[in-house]
């Protein structure tokens, strides 16, 4: 089986060997096997977890190209005539959106529809490849354990006075 170890970037998809399509929670992986258009199995073997494009493909170990294709997904489009507003409340929520001219986009997920419909919002359901915006820290996908924090609980013990020592 071939073995894909890098991400090859703005890839012309008329020129690469295949293609795979992958939906969005597809296109966040590390370590996969993975059958292209034309049924060749290939594993994925990254250095570390990565968030791909659909304009990202696969270099092989025989230094063939697999390009990456985005695949429609259920989605629900949203308009408002306070679309920031809108934004607020999804991003909020820490939901990806892909964000249009006079619209977002968001998976289909009826407990934000619930909200959406709430705050008055236009909502119509389509099948589309699903492309959110990545964050102002990169892709927005991936959480480092590089800062200087433990997640560890705190235990405060309360003096006589109420003051917390920790």
């Amino acid at each position: 089986m071939k073995i894909a170890q890098e991400i090859i970037h703005n890839v012309n998809h008329e020129t690469a060997f295949a293609y795979v399509t992958l939906d969005y929670e597809g296109r966040f992986l590390r370590r996969k096997r993975l059958v292209t258009n034309t049924g060749e199995p290939f594993l994925v073997e990254l250095p570390k977890t990565v968030s791909l494009s659909s304009t990202d493909g696969f270099l092989l170990d025989d230094n063939r190209v697999i390009a990456i294709k985005a695949k429609p997904e259920m989605l629900v489009k949203v308009k408002h005539s306070n679309l920031p507003r809108i934004a607020w409340h999804i991003g909020n929520r820490h939901a990806p959106c892909q964000v249009g001219c006079d619209h977002l986009l968001i998976k289909e997920d009826h407990v934000m529809e619930g909200l959406l419909n709430l705050l008055g919002a236009d909502i119509e359901k389509l099948e589309a490849p699903f492309i959110p915006e990545g964050g102002a820290y990169g892709h927005g996908r991936t959480h480092s354990h590089s800062h200087n924090h433990s997640h560890q609980p705190t235990t405060a013990i309360y003096t006589s006075d109420g003051d917390p020592n920790v």
